[in-house]
């Protein structure tokens, strides 16, 4: 059983691949079901996505429209970007799926004593009972997946089956099976249809004792103690070599230890203990616990879900739970829609990475969590894209610089995603979120890595260059802009001044200005300041479209317009106490529209920031108490468990920490929006943005913070019952602060 709360339990096994316990390195991924009569693991892959006929598609190209769009929006024409397409139907990006399952089917047997769990801070999961056990992880220090069967006289028949809900009639399949000195390996490879592609899955089975025999799809065990499973999974053209990947994986086995049985135990553990080094590391970076916990630390996860929505025990298993599967879903890639995880090929929205909210919020903890591995992922996903980044901007816009997709397969960044109602090609501000956990990464660390400077820098030109259009004020006009996925009440889609496209280019410019002093800077921060002012409207709320006569669709998932408070600073209520009570307005406004998880915890982070602790109880309310969470404590998108995704698992950690502490380079606030019946607790390691990781107890309307400088800094300081006051702390040098809440 892990230690509480750093992992969960059940009494039984996973009926529904929703509710299988998940292991992953990042490249890798598995779902163990833990049937002892069918041992299933289904495998997946972040490379793994259906080829949907033919190159990606490029993006629209319209420059030589785009001064006509500019005219006639400035004219007041409000449909006038409903025409500014290329005429293509909406294509959606190349959907993710599985790989395939292996499976240890077995003749009847009685069994007692059941448990499945999966602890957090090994990446194990595991099910047994009397006489029986499996073990599943997947290795950070050595790509594999890692399957480790015991029990007296297992008998039965291991294999590799593609067949998983959605998989296409088409698929061309083959099998293999090789023995080996140590036992077997299956291969698996499977060819998409109408295609040169395709992957192919390799398991080494190593088995202890016991006979081995070709079964009627795989290998077919008797009497054996124990299996040791090996599995990887790759994509290619052409035919993969077997006889090379499947030496690669017999190098994996301890062959300098004893034969039989305690080589394989010996192996696996080897392996365990190199996977361990580096995932209990990055696991344990951060921990958070509530006072008021109590007992239900100790009930299975579908019991705890059930319980009330203000538990403790609930919120602290799930920080946890979120922070193990946003680690295990990031490496090669950051997390998919489903993290890293589907059972079936239909996945929702291709199961792509979508970057007008999901992506942001999922990844929105690294930094402050200590994830470093999500924002190298991150690293990963931006990084390869950027040449797409910059033919986007060329195509829409005939501009220099980058515009990031609103869609994308992990593969391609070219903008191709879009239609009449969605006019997601027109949305300019995706880079600049997608590099902001990227920039505070580098404020926590004190390290500016060269190629975020020089993305930075192009992001600056690209406004440069599209920011060329004034409005009777004086200041520039963005035109077209688009507040995603809203419209105005009087308007299409695509528009002018979106509140998000303003706070995006003004943070962009100063940014890229800060990191490059000189005329450049100066250009860049003279062109921030022409940008618009926001516009609070009659309700006295932020508006969403910084441009008179643009009147608010209230009710909506998304809260683009809130963007200067969250994810930025641009709006504080220590700042611009005004324009915050604006933005707490324009949050008081904001409806649930199709109760999206996501819109839900978004709307927590951007509460926690305007310092509203009942209002990010409310929210987590509304998750919690939702039935948005499986046994597995991956999250739905929807109420009643309904549709795979992980935004609320891997978001909730962020807002748990929001709620606790905020840094800015030069800021840190202790307790600004804790729900109220949060009375007391820890929370230990979180970054701050001016280099340091503070540890902070709280209890019955007192804190205590330990702030753990890395670098010199002047920074002010507030708490709810503290107006802010200077101080400075010195590298190496701890603090220890004592201090009233109320």
């Amino acid at each position: 059983m892990p230690e509480h709360p750093h992992g969960t339990w059940e009494p039984h096994p996973a009926d529904r691949w929703e509710d299988a316990f998940l292991s992953g390195n990042g490249r890798h991924g598995t779902l163990m079901f833990g049937d002892p009569h069918d041992d299933r693991v289904i495998v997946t892959h972040h490379t793994l996505v259906r080829p949907d006929g033919g190159p990606p598609p490029g993006p629209p190209v319209l420059a030589d429209r785009l001064p006509e769009l500019r005219r006639r929006l400035l004219a007041g024409d409000v449909t006038a970007a409903e025409e500014f397409t290329d005429g293509r139907p909406v294509r959606w990006v190349p959907a993710f799926h599985p790989a395939f399952q292996t499976r240890f089917v077995r003749s009847g047997m009685e069994w007692r004593g059941y448990r499945r769990a999966v602890d957090f801070a090994t990446g194990v999961a595991q099910a047994r009972c009397a006489g029986w056990r499996s073990r599943v992880f997947v290795s950070r220090a050595d790509d594999v997946v890692v399957q480790y069967v015991t029990g007296p006289a297992l008998d039965g028949e291991v294999l590799l089956d593609h067949r998983l809900p959605g998989a296409p009639a088409g698929l061309r399949v083959g099998r293999a099976v090789v023995r080996t000195p140590y036992g077997a390996h299956l291969t698996l490879r499977c060819r998409y249809p109408d295609s040169e592609l395709a992957y192919t899955g390799l398991t080494l089975v190593v088995p202890h004792g016991g006979r081995t025999e070709l079964g009627r799809a795989g290998l077919r065990v008797t009497g054996t103690d124990g299996l040791l499973l090996l599995t990887r999974v790759r994509r290619h053209t052409g035919e993969a070599d077997a006889r090379t990947d499947a030496g690669q994986l017999a190098e994996l086995i301890d062959a300098a230890g004893p034969d039989g049985a305690a080589r394989v135990a010996q192996t696996y553990e080897k392996l365990l203990a190199r996977h361990e080094a580096l995932h209990r590391t990055a696991y344990r970076r951060v921990t958070f616990t509530l006072r008021g916990a109590g007992t239900e630390r100790a009930l299975p996860g579908s019991q705890l879900l059930a319980a009330h929505p203000r538990s403790e025990a609930l919120v602290e298993r799930l920080f946890a739970a979120g922070r193990y599967h946003l680690l295990s879903s990031s490496g090669a890639l950051p997390p998919r829609l489903t993290g890293l995880w589907t059972g079936a090929w239909d996945t929702a929205w291709s199961g792509a990475f979508t970057t007008d909210a999901n992506l942001n919020l999922q990844t929105a903890s690294a930094a402050s969590c200590a994830l470093v591995e999500v924002t190298d992922a991150l690293r990963a996903l931006v990084q390869g894209q950027l040449g797409d980044w910059r033919d986007n901007a060329r195509a829409v816009f005939a501009a220099r610089g980058i515009v990031a997709p609103a869609h994308t397969d992990g593969a391609s960044g070219h903008a191709y995603h879009f239609q009449r109602e969605w006019p997601l090609h027109l949305w300019t501000a995706g880079a600049d979120w997608l590099l902001t956990p990227l920039v505070e990464q580098a404020e926590t660390t004190g390290v500016r890595p060269a190629w975020l400077a020089s993305a930075l820098a192009e992001l600056a030109v690209f406004y440069e260059d599209f920011l060329t259009h004034t409005g009777p004020d004086g200041r520039v006009v963005v035109v077209p802009s688009y507040s995603p996925e809203n419209r105005p009440a009087n308007a299409s889609w695509g528009t002018l001044n979106a509140t998000m496209d303003i706070a995006a280019a003004r943070h962009a410019l100063l940014t890229a200005a800060a990191w490059h002093p000189g005329a450049d800077a100066d250009r860049w921060t003279a062109l921030a300041d022409r940008l618009p002012d926001y516009r609070v409207n009659a309700d006295g709320a932020l508006a969403e479209w910084a441009w008179p006569g643009l009147d608010d669709t209230y009710d909506h998932r998304h809260l683009s317009h809130l963007y200067p408070v969250w994810p930025h600073h641009d709006i504080t209520p220590y700042d611009t106490p005004e324009l915050a009570r604006a933005a707490h307005r324009a949050l008081e406004l904001r409806g649930a529209e199709n109760d999206s998880a996501h819109g839900h915890l978004h709307h927590a982070l951007i509460a926690a920031r305007l310092r509203d602790g009942d209002r990010v109880a409310g929210a987590l309310r509304r998750v919690l108490g939702g039935d948005y969470f499986h046994a597995s404590l991956m999250s739905a998108h929807y109420p009643s468990r309904d549709v795979y995704n992980a935004d609320a698992a891997h978001a909730l950690p962020a807002v748990v920490a929001e709620a606790l502490v905020q840094s800015t380079p030069d800021r840190l606030v202790l307790l600004p929006a804790a729900p109220p019946h949060w009375r007391g607790g820890a929370v230990r390691g979180l970054r701050t943005r001016f280099g340091a990781s503070v540890d902070l107890t709280w209890d019955d309307g007192r804190c205590t913070a330990v702030v753990r400088p890395s670098r010199d800094a002047r920074i002010t300081l507030h708490t709810s019952a503290d107006g802010g006051r200077r101080i400075r702390l010195t590298a190496g040098g701890d603090r220890e602060l004592c201090l009233s809440t109320r």
